[in-house]
């Protein structure tokens, strides 16, 4: 029995890559997140992992945000999204209900809000995003809905918290019903 067993966690082993690369972040489960990889990291990785092994020692990488990715490679529209085409989709999402939030919500909207937020940030698929969200929210930043400009400046305020994490530029949160509600002052948008 304890053969086999060895055997086993040998076959697993042989499985997975030695070292990953830059980008890859690991599940809870110590396996590749497929949620919290960029498509091209994963891709990376799926050609290493059929190339032929190599004698030199290396070693496994361990959970760390995830990298932006460095070339335009995008994921088949039929294949699970990446960390990047989730986020955007998801930050798509949460200014839109930002933008369409009562300007008088009453205390059972800004109630449910804040549970959304709460939930969202335990199920949201990557799991490092997830952390870092619920981490942000607990230091300060709870969410502030007592109506729209203040729910849209704070969702404004958690996106850019994001931003400079990954070394993006910061957005003006003045500007931000310009873009998630009215549009643009330019006419650009009609």
């Amino acid at each position: 029995m304890k053969a086999e067993g060895q055997q086993q966690t040998q076959q697993d082993d042989d499985s997975r890559p030695k070292q990953l690369p830059k980008g890859v972040v690991l599940g809870p489960d110590g396996k590749p997140c497929r949620s919290c990889t960029s498509f091209a990291s994963w891709a990376a990785m799926t050609k290493q992992q059929q190339q032929p092994p190599t004698s030199k020692p290396t070693t496994i990488a361990t959970p760390q945000p995830p990298a932006q990715s460095v070339t335009a490679l995008q994921p088949p529209q039929d294949c699970p999204p990446d960390v990047e085409q989730l986020g955007r989709s998801s930050w798509t999402l949460l200014h839109s209900m930002a933008a369409t939030y009562p300007e008088r919500p009453t205390a059972n909207q800004q109630t449910e809000t804040k549970q959304f937020l709460t939930l969202f940030s335990r199920m949201y698929p990557c799991w490092v995003c997830a952390d870092d969200f619920r981490t942000w929210m607990t230091q300060g930043n709870e969410p502030r809905v007592s109506n729209r400009d203040e729910f849209g400046r704070w969702m404004c305020e958690a996106h850019n918290a994001v931003n400079v994490k990954l070394g993006k530029e910061s957005f003006d949160c003045n500007r931000w019903e310009e873009r998630w509600r009215t549009g643009w002052r330019d006419g650009r948008c009609e």
